[in-house]
Parts: C-alpha cells; sequence; structure tokens
C-alpha cells in the first residue's frame, strides 16, 4: 500500500522552529519530486516547496532563506526544516509524492505543482505571535 506520513507539527512560537518530515512507504523516492504544500483556515491550498528527482529544489517566495527541503533516500523520508517561522505560515502542512510533476509559476518564480500522484495526511503547523 502506498502511503505518505507527514509528522512533525506543532506549536511554535514567532522566530522559532520546526522540522517536518514525510515517510514514504510501498513506493521508492528515489524517481519522485517530493512536494511540501500548506492550507491554511479559508484558504486555498498553495505550495510551499518541492524536491525534484534530479536534487532540484524550489521555493515559494515566501519561505526563501527560511525553509529548507531535503530527502533522504535511503530512509525514504522527505524533510521540510523550517526556521524563523511566522503566523503567517500557521497551516496544514501536507507532502505529496509526483512521478512527472507539474509547476506553477508566478511573476517569474515558482509557487507550486500539480499532477501530484500521492498525498499525504497533513500535520498541523501553528505559529504564535
Amino acid at each position: 500500500e502506498v502511503q505518505l506520513q507527514a509528522s512533525g507539527g506543532g506549536l511554535v512560537q514567532a522566530g522559532g522552529s520546526l522540522r517536518l518530515s514525510c515517510a514514504a512507504s510501498g513506493f521508492t523516492l528515489d524517481d519522485y519530486a517530493i512536494g511540501w504544500f500548506r492550507q491554511a483556515p479559508g484558504k486555498e491550498r498553495e505550495g510551499v516547496c518541492l524536491s525534484s528527482s534530479d536534487g532540484s529544489t524550489y521555493y515559494k517566495d515566501s519561505v526563501k532563506g527560511r525553509f529548507t527541503i531535503s530527502r533522504d533516500n535511503a530512509k525514504n523520508t522527505v524533510y521540510l526544516q523550517m526556521n524563523s517561522l511566522k503566523p503567517e505560515d500557521t497551516a496544514v502542512y501536507y507532502c505529496a509524492a509526483a512521478m512527472h510533476p507539474l509547476f506553477l509559476s508566478y511573476g517569474g518564480s515558482w509557487s507550486g505543482a500539480y499532477n501530484m500522484d500521492y498525498w499525504g495526511k497533513g500535520t498541523q503547523v501553528t505559529v504564535s505571535s
């Protein structure tokens, strides 16, 4: 059974850090792009960042310099290190995998992806001011 399990969310004060994990089972991450997405209350889901199978990484402008996506293919796990968290980062965070992701762009910058094959259940991140 194919599964993506996101974990590591929690409550943190503004300026703090969290590390999310996305563990895959039932398939091998090596050939997949893995993206992190988030959805805040009353808002649409948006792309946060993505790690391509070739090692390229893409970030939404608002998280550049604060968030880092990394993967450990040996552990079949992708991580999202989130530093300098802001209240506007509060959302449910999801990880998703795609063999052939299609990218969205806005103003010349990466802004998300679609055509994802697998989605994990989300993990709540709450940043207090």
